[in-house]
């Protein structure tokens, strides 16, 4: 009777390997996947939470969530008394952030919202120092309702924040708390007295969301909820600190070239100057959208993606974006107002014109195939 060793492996069998332990990449995605799901669980409920106060306007949710875990701005516009701001500080309430609401007037000054610097002086010292007093910019989701009545100078002070997420004040660089968000809504209708917001400013912002009038039934249940006992309140879904990581996840959601390409075509078919621009675009478009808007597409793409529990973007998550990534992005000309045609309309046009990628690709490499084997027949003769 023979006893076997498992001390040595056996000289005539190859050495069996080890049990390969997750890399420090593997084991980032499988957090990464146990976090989409359980955002997607949260959003669900942070859905469900803004319903109990917000009656419909289910698009203007998603696009709102989706611009704020792509660490994006949003500019609502609509007209007055359709609880844009009842929407943001019960959204800021669901994930337990800080909110204030900023009425911009033509007095505004820059101070008055980045806050300024006083002489306090010490009791016990006698001497005096400059003590820095923090603006209502001080907070994690900022409303900058009706953002073109304020001059130049104060829309560039919050757009400066915006972009840098810090405010100089005397010298002193100060840090805006994380997350940042900022909301600026704008009247569609009246122009009067105004300064509206340059291109490049624009540009600044992620999405241009369209608050619209609500549906007939909705609006039968806001006449029915607002006139009796209604309460406002709701539960904390997210935190600050929650908020931040699915803000990194998003940066990290795998996404195909095929799907980049799609992105990047969309945006650079806008661009009139530019070669290979559809007739439709010459006709009615007088500038278009820069490289940015291509960056916000797949970063909207991204956080679309987490938010309906899918660990990859897809051509439909950007075609999604489009809209209120590309309609601010856009300037129509004389034409494209002589017949009534939108920005919208516009990339109603682009997203038709331009073929789903994946269709593209396969036909790509079916007749890459055909040329390859041609030219091997031909080799072979």
């Amino acid at each position: 009777m023979t006893t076997e060793s498992h001390d040595e492996p056996d000289a005539g069998m190859p050495e069996a390997a080890p049990a390969a332990e997750p890399t420090d990449r593997e084991a980032t995605k499988q957090s990464d996947r146990e976090i989409v799901e359980a955002f997607q669980d949260s959003f669900n409920r942070i859905r469900d939470e803004l319903h109990n106060v917000i009656v419909g306007q289910d698009k203007v949710i998603e696009e709102l969530l989706i611009a704020i875990f792509s660490r994006g701005h949003g500019l609502l516009v609509g007209v007055p008394g359709l609880a844009k701001t009842m929407m943001v500080s019960t959204l800021a309430d669901a994930l337990s952030l800080s909110f204030h609401r900023i009425q911009f007037t033509p007095d505004l000054m820059p101070s008055d919202i980045t806050g300024t610097e006083v002489i306090q002086q010490d009791k016990e010292t006698g001497q005096r120092h400059f003590r820095f007093l923090p603006g209502p910019l001080f907070a994690h989701v900022i409303l900058a309702d009706e953002i073109n009545r304020t001059p130049p100078k104060t829309q560039a002070a919050l757009l400066e924040a915006m972009q840098e997420r810090q405010v100089t004040v005397g010298g002193e660089r100060n840090a805006l708390p994380e997350p940042f968000f900022v909301l600026a809504t704008q009247n569609p209708i009246e122009q009067e007295g105004t300064y509206p917001l340059p291109e490049a400013q624009l540009d600044r912002f992620m999405f241009q969301i369209l608050v619209d009038y609500p549906e007939e039934e909705e609006e039968y249940e806001i006449l029915r909820l607002t006139t009796a006992e209604f309460d406002e309140n709701v539960d904390t879904i997210l935190s600050g600190d929650d908020i931040l990581r699915l803000q990194s996840v998003v940066r990290r959601v795998p996404i195909a070239e095929h799907v980049i390409r799609y992105a990047m075509t969309i945006a650079r078919k806008t661009r009139v100057h530019k070669g290979g621009v559809p007739d439709f675009v010459k006709e009615w478009v007088t500038w278009g959208a820069g490289p940015r808007a291509g960056q916000y597409m797949i970063l909207g793409g991204k956080a679309r993606a987490i938010l309906n529990g899918r660990y990859y973007v897809s051509c439909e998550d950007i075609a999604s974006v489009a809209h209120p990534v590309l309609r601010h992005r856009i300037i129509t000309n004389f034409n494209a107002e002589a017949e009534g045609v939108t920005p919208d309309n516009i990339v109603d046009e682009l997203l038709k014109d331009t073929p789903s990628d994946e269709s593209t690709l396969l036909r790509e490499k079916s007749m890459s195939g055909v040329l390859n084997q041609g030219d091997a027949n031909e080799a072979a003769d």
